[in-house]
C-alpha cells in the first residue's frame, strides 16, 4: 500500500482511531470516504476536514452492503483501499440472570460479517485498481482475550485468522492485506477507555501507526510497540500468565 494518491473508504471513521486515520491519511494526501452508521459525526469530520467524503452505512445490515458498494464505486471509481474499522465492544455477563445474545450477534454482524460482506461486495472492483489493499482491524485481545468482553475478543481472533486466509488467496493478484492490531487506545470504543490511564493516547497511536504503514507497506501485519505484550505472548511462552494479568486487572 502507497502511503499516499490512493482512494480510501474506512468504515466506522465518525469517531476514535477511524476518524483519526481519515484525517492523517487525507493529511498524506489521499482522497478519504467515511463510512458509519450515524451521519451526524460523518458531517462534522466532513465540515472540519473539507475534502473528506461521507456515506451512510451500518456494516451490520447486510442488505446495505452491496448497494452501498455499487453506489460508493459509482461515486469514487477510483478507490483502492479500504479499511475495515467499524466495530463495536461490550461487556457481557454470560452468569447474568438475564443474559440474551443480542450483544453477542450485534458484535458477530459488525465486527466479523461486515468486514467479509464488505470485502465480496468489493473485490471485483478492488481487483481492477493498481496498488490496491484491504485493511482489517483486530486487536491485541484476539491474541489474548479479556474474559469481561468474551465475543469481541473472538470476532478479532477471527478477523486475525480470517486475514491471513485472505492475504494467501489475494497475494496472486497483487492486493496487499494488512492486519491492524491496536492496543488498548483513549477512545470512547468502551466505557472507561478514554480516561483509563492504561490506554494508548490516540494521538500517538495514529502517529506510530502510519509511520509503520510507510516503513512496512505490505504489512503483514502492523502492530505498535505498546500492543506487542499481546500479540508476542505465545510466542514468547507467555500467554497463560498474560492471560491472567490482564483478566486480574479487569
Amino acid at each position: 500500500m502507497d502511503i499516499t494518491g490512493n482512494t480510501i473508504l474506512i468504515t466506522g471513521g465518525g469517531s476514535g482511531i477511524g476518524r483519526a486515520l481519515a484525517i492523517a491519511l487525507h493529511q498524506r494526501g489521499n482522497a478519504v470516504i467515511v463510512a458509519g452508521r450515524r451521519l451526524e459525526p460523518l458531517e462534522a469530520l466532513a465540515a472540519e476536514v473539507p475534502g473528506i467524503a461521507v456515506a451512510q452505512l451500518d456494516v451490520a445490515d447486510a442488505a446495505a452492503i452491496t448497494p452501498f458498494a455499487e453506489s460508493v464505486t459509482a461515486a469514487h471509481p477510483a478507490l483502492n483501499v479500504v479499511i475495515h474499522n467499524a466495530g463495536i465492544m461490550q461487556a457481557e455477563d454470560l452468569l447474568a440472570d438475564d443474559f440474551a445474545l443480542d450483544t453477542a450477534e450485534a458484535t458477530i454482524a459488525t465486527n466479523l460479517l461486515g468486514p467479509i460482506r464488505l470485502t465480496a461486495a468489493l473485490l471485483p472492483h478492488l481487483r481492477a485498481q493498481p496498488n490496491a489493499a484491504i485493511l482489517t482491524v483486530s486487536s491485541g485481545l484476539a491474541f489474548v482475550p479479556m474474559a469481561a468482553t468474551a465475543t469481541y475478543c473472538a470476532t478479532k481472533a477471527a478477523i486475525h485468522s480470517w486475514s491471513q486466509s485472505l492475504r494467501a488467496q489475494l497475494e496472486p493478484i497483487g492486493i496487499d492485506v494488512i492486519e491492524i492490531a491496536p492496543p488498548a487506545v483513549a477512545t470512547d470504543l468502551m466505557p472507561g477507555h478514554a480516561e483509563n490511564p492504561n490506554s494508548m493516547p490516540l494521538e500517538a497511536y495514529i502517529a506510530e501507526t502510519m509511520a509503520l504503514l510507510e516503513a512496512h507497506p505490505q504489512g503483514p501485519e502492523n502492530t505498535v510497540e505498546r500492543v506487542k505484550f499481546l500479540r508476542n505472548a505465545e510466542r514468547e511462552g507467555r500467554y497463560d500468565q498474560t492471560f491472567a494479568t490482564i483478566n486480574q486487572q479487569h
